[in-house]
């Protein structure tokens, strides 16, 4: 993967963190900036690490789905991204509770719950036999950079932004699966 790629793919792996962080800026009456980097640290933490883990988890089984492994990477990113596309079309629910602080626990679970995409690209990513060790690293940065931003910017861009960044994200996956099939079918790879 080049740069380019690996920070589009970062990008699409915070999306939806961005989005949950949009939705945590807006539950806290006057974020701070401590508060909003503390976020994203829990967030970008996990969100590096659920690649390295699916990565292992990926390179397991590589030697026996070498055949098919182009397939396997666009339908992981295809169903990823178009699962973040359909969850970006879909209305909020109403009776979504609201926390009454960000505690570390709570975190964690959101960020454990927005990272398990990153878990199933960094398996399909084992299959390509792809450094991992940059990719979770972006992925990371640009997680915890994005978590901060959306935190600060919760109250101001509200639920609505929301649901378009989950669909962009899911685009730029869906892409990406497509470009590596394109790819690996046309001998380009």
């Amino acid at each position: 993967m080049n740069t380019i790629s690996i920070l589009f793919l970062a990008l699409a792996m915070s999306a939806d963190a961005f989005a949950a962080a949009i939705g945590k800026g807006a539950m806290l009456q006057r974020p701070r900036l401590l508060e909003a980097l503390r976020t994203g640290l829990i967030f970008g933490v996990i969100e590096a690490i659920t690649p390295l883990v699916g990565w292992s988890l990926g390179r397991v089984a590589a030697d026996y789905v070498t055949a098919w492994d182009h397939w396997i990477a666009f339908s992981i990113l295809s169903i990823l991204g178009l699962r973040m596309i359909w969850l970006g079309l879909r209305p909020d629910e109403e009776a979504v509770e609201k926390p009454q602080s960000h505690s570390f626990i709570l975190l964690a679970a959101t960020a454990l719950g927005t990272s398990i995409d990153a878990m199933s690209v960094g398996a399909s990513l084992a299959f390509l036999d792809v450094d991992i060790i940059p990719v979770a690293f972006a992925i990371g940065l640009v997680t915890c950079l994005m978590v901060s931003i959306g935190v600060m910017l919760g109250r101001m861009l509200g639920a609505a932004s929301k649901h378009t960044v989950e669909i962009i994200g899911g685009l730029i996956l869906v892409g990406i699966g497509s470009l590596i099939l394109y790819k690996h079918l046309s001998g380009a790879g």
